[in-house]
Parts: structure tokens; sequence; C-alpha cells
């Protein structure tokens, strides 16, 4: 599974928004000059974050975005998902159903595999809070990372 431009800036996006210690909202001007992305993508990625509840948008003088709920309550799936990312690894055409996997009928021998390993993204994004990125608490939480670190050396 490869994470697109979308899901990242808008996690970046609203990781910023999180981390301005401020009552007032904030404008995508200034999240657009703290993490160099577009004003012009920001305002699309707001209006589907908007949509979907994630965050606040206030008109007028003074006005901007701010979470709609707290840091701590607000998790990585739900930027992801709210900005149209899929967090699929599977390769198969579900608009097809009866071709499966392989484009012929059936599934591939590893579809089990990728299938498991989407849930457990899943399941691993809406465990982390916009507040745990904030207070780097998942630097190190996974139990294979020294083992990974070595095959990769």
């Amino acid at each position: 599974m490869k994470l697109s431009a979308k899901g990242r800036y808008a996690v970046m996006a609203l990781a910023d928004l999180a981390s301005i210690d401020r009552q007032g909202p904030v404008t995508l001007s200034e999240i657009a000059e703290r993490q160099d992305i577009s004003i012009s993508y920001l305002e699309q990625l707001f209006a589907k974050l908007r949509k979907r509840g994630v965050v606040e948008g206030m008109r007028g003088p003074g006005g901007g975005y701010r979470l709609a709920r707290a840091a701590s309550e607000t998790s990585i799936a739900d930027i992801i998902l709210a900005v149209d990312e899929p967090i699929d690894t599977l390769a198969c055409d579900r608009s097809k159903s009866d071709l499966g996997c392989t484009g012929r009928t059936g599934r591939c021998l590893a579809h089990d595999l990728w299938d498991e390993l989407g849930r457990h993204i899943f399941l691993f994004l809406s465990s982390v809070t916009l507040d745990d990125v904030l207070n780097r608490k998942i630097l190190g939480n996974a139990g294979g990372a020294r083992l990974l670190e070595k095959v990769e050396a």
C-alpha cells in the first residue's frame, strides 16, 4: 500500500493545525507557509475534511479552521478516510466481483495475506491520534522495528 500525497498532506496539515496553541481559528495560508503545501491544494483537502466533520471552518475576518474534536480524539484513520484516501492493500477489481484478484475467476493465492495486512494498517491508523503524533508517542512502537533495521542494513 502506498499512501498518496493527499493522505500525507492532510495528516501534515492537521498536525500543524493541532500544534498551534491558540483559541482562534488558523488560516490555510499559515499552514501552507509552515508546511510548504499550496493553498489551493489545502482548500481541496479542507473542504473534504470539513464535509466529514474533522474540522470546522469559520468565515470572515479572523476566520480559518480548527479541529472539530480534540487532537486526542482525532485518529489518523479519520483524517485519511475523510480525504477519500483508501486504506487498501488489495489489488482486486471489486467492480467486477466475478473476476477476483487475478482478472480471471477467484482470488489470488496471497489474497488473505494482503486483506489482513490492510486490516492491520487500518487498526493501527485508527489507534493513533493527532495528539500521539504531536507528542511523538509512536516512534519505536513497532515490535519488529529493530529486526527490520537489521534486514534493511
